[in-house]
């Protein structure tokens, strides 16, 4: 996948590479995107929402998302179509076009996830802070098969996806393509 065109998914929570996230959906324009992507067994760009950006003029969008796709999906009980979605990769958004019903699509360009060499005694305790959490919350525990939480980057990733903090923070750590910085910004968070 090079400088190809995929609808954009923008919601105020983030998906990063290997991460998963159980979505309702109810806009028509969305609805269209996910049967497509089903029927063209292809996927689309999870965007986080930049609350400052002029929606008008696309700025609304965060220029580094990540390409998912369906895992699965139900009708719900409201009548709603439910999804899960995988995170595959990062990629850099450009040259957003808006189309007839409002769906948002753009150029995406992949990028490399950072390079996150740790031992287990540097990645220690958000690797057992992140198992006490997904022990706590059954319904994000049940999104995952096999949790990695002998992985750094999982690890990093799923705390990059809980912490509550702005988009451009997170847009912040994404585009140092390493994760020195995330690690220091986590361990003064997480004892």
């Amino acid at each position: 996948m090079s400088n190809k065109r995929f609808p954009l998914f923008p919601l105020s929570a983030h998906l990063l590479p290997e991460g998963r996230m159980a979505l309702r959906i109810f806009e028509p324009r969305y609805v269209r995107m996910v049967k497509e992507a089903c029927a063209e067994n292809k996927g689309f760009v999870m965007c986080m929402l930049n609350a400052n950006g002029d929606k008008s003029a696309n700025e609304h969008i965060h220029r580094i998302g990540t390409y998912a796709t369906v895992v699965d999906f139900d009708m719900l009980d409201d009548g709603l179509l439910g999804i899960k979605v995988a995170g595959s990769h990062l990629v850099e958004v450009e040259d957003i076009h808006v189309e007839h019903d409002e769906l948002r699509t753009g150029i995406c360009n992949p990028i490399e996830s950072w390079n996150c060499d740790l031992s287990s005694q540097q990645l220690a305790p958000m690797d057992e802070r992140l198992k006490e959490i997904f022990g706590n919350y059954e319904e994000l525990a049940s999104l995952y098969d096999e949790p990695k939480f002998d992985c750094p980057n999982w690890v990093l990733n799923r705390w990059l996806e809980l912490l509550p903090v702005d988009g451009a923070q997170k847009q912040h750590f994404l585009q140092q393509r390493e994760c020195t910085n995330l690690l220091k910004y986590l361990s003064t968070l997480i004892a």
